[in-house]
């Protein structure tokens, strides 16, 4: 499965990962084989779309991840 990281999230990952998916796989499952927290986390899309990192993710799913944004 592919996960596309954004920003900060890339420091020591790149921009894409391959992940294996495994049956039943949620996002939470996701965010710990990156070594995240949910609180790293600030967008979670699957195939485009927001979700909650609750959601269970299928084998096809490409899945995007972006920090929380900075700035004043």
């Amino acid at each position: 499965m592919k996960i596309q990281l954004f920003a900060t999230l890339r420091d020591g990952r790149g921009k894409e990962v391959d992940i294996p998916w495994r049956e039943g796989m949620d996002g939470h499952a996701v965010l710990k084989a990156l070594d995240l927290k949910a609180g790293d986390v600030k967008i979670f899309l699957i195939n485009g779309l927001h979700n909650e990192p609750d959601t269970i993710i299928e084998p096809d799913d490409i899945i995007a991840l972006f920090p929380a944004v900075g700035g004043g």
